[in-house]
């Protein structure tokens, strides 16, 4: 059984982090001492858990990808057709990658991209197997390997978050765009992409708003 003095420890980092991310989406400035003053702790609380500010951004990037490999597992659940269990994960996933996008670019400052596609890593292999079961079905048809494409999707979908942040395209439309992108570009055609994204968004295809 943990000790009270670490349930009160698990307690004030889970505060902290859940406070930092409403602070750093406000301020992407945010400072050390700004997040600490809003979780209601002194500095040296948040020092111990999180040496620095981009150690505090990298745990809250490790929390955003658990919550996107979980979504987009939880999207393809039931689906054995490659197309849509890969429409499913890619809607799915980006409910939840949307509530992070405004914090890619700090990502990116300190992590760095190829950090961030270190810790894509479970996502990236629960997707190979259904992609490269697409090509050698015919479903995709794409000149690149499984893994190629794999990549081709991750940076596509990153590019996507920062065009909403840069306003080059709505929020409230970009979950479908997505996916209708990562579709046509493993060369399923557009009007089936569309046809089939259309279908599980309006709840015919058993993806609620709330899936993942």
């Amino acid at each position: 059984m943990p000790s009270r003095d670490t349930s009160r420890a698990a307690a004030n980092r889970r505060r902290i982090l859940d406070v930092a991310f409403a602070e750093l989406l406000r301020d992407p400035d945010a400072s050390m001492d700004q997040i600490a003053r809003a979780a209601g702790v002194v500095r040296r609380t948040v020092y111990g858990h999180f040496p620095t500010r981009e150690a505090l951004v990298s745990a809250i990037l490790d929390d955003a990808v658990e919550m996107v490999a979980a979504a987009r597992a939880s999207g393809m659940e039931g689906a054995t057709d490659p197309a849509e269990s890969l429409a499913r994960a890619t809607l799915a996933a980006w409910q939840v990658a949307d509530r992070y996008r405004l914090l890619l670019a700090l990502a990116q400052r300190s992590v760095t991209v190829q950090g961030i596609r270190e810790r894509l890593a479970p996502v990236r292999e629960a997707s190979l197997e259904m992609l490269q079961r697409g090509l050698d079905q015919g479903l995709f048809t794409s000149s690149l390997s499984a893994p190629a494409l794999m990549f081709l999707h991750e940076q596509m979908l990153m590019a996507l978050m920062d065009a909403v942040n840069n306003g080059l395209l709505a929020s409230d439309t970009a979950g479908p765009a997505a996916a209708v992108a990562v579709l046509t570009v493993s060369g399923v055609p557009a009007p089936q992409a569309t046809a089939l994204v259309s279908k599980l968004g309006s709840g015919d295809g058993g993806l609620s708003a709330d899936s993942g």
